[in-house]
């Protein structure tokens, strides 16, 4: 039991949490707040292992229909619901790990908050073109814009990776010689 203990501690320190971080929730649930997002991380406090186990669940789902989503390539309207829906839930267990209240704090971040914007748009395309549009051409351009958007977003939690990949992609797509 030690050896599990002293596992999940790692674990913790490795996900970012603090072992004083689980007190904290403990006060903040006894604390009055009259704030939306207060009172909604509030009922959102999870002991480290139910975080584990949630992100877990919710990674393998949203990779399962990413993965699953490529057997109906061939048919965008279902790999646009599928694919999106899997990026949906592979977004939302990062969650899990730090709390719905710092996720939405760290995508409306002004270093993010074009990419976020960018992302959530083409979500909404996407579905907008499969579920509404019924057209397949459409579907994929949304699709690709959505994965488009899905790395750039990726790309804004590496410190400089964004500024790199632009400069990677100029310098491919120089036409002077």
């Amino acid at each position: 039991m030690e050896k599990m203990n002293q596992a999940l501690e790692r674990v913790k320190i490795m996900v970012g949490i603090e072992v004083d971080e689980e007190e904290e929730a403990a006060d903040v649930s006894s604390s009055s707040s009259w704030s939306f997002a207060d009172d909604f991380n509030r009922h959102c406090t999870l002991s480290t292992k139910q975080r584990i186990y949630g992100f877990a669940i919710c990674f393998v789902a949203g990779l399962a229909c990413t993965l699953l989503s490529l057997l109906v390539f061939f048919n965008p309207i279902k790999f646009g619901i599928t694919f999106t829906f899997g990026n949906l839930l592979s977004l939302g267990s990062t969650a899990f790990l730090i709390g719905p209240k710092r996720q939405l704090t760290m995508m409306l971040d002004p270093a993010r908050i074009y990419a976020t914007a960018m992302y959530l748009a083409s979500v909404i395309i996407a579905l907008f073109c499969a579920l509404y549009v019924h057209n397949k051409l459409l579907t994929l351009l949304a699709i690709i814009l959505e994965f488009g958007a899905l790395v750039w977003y990726s790309l804004s939690y590496i410190p400089f990776a964004r500024a790199m990949v632009s400069k990677i992609m100029a310098a491919c797509f120089d036409t002077e010689f």
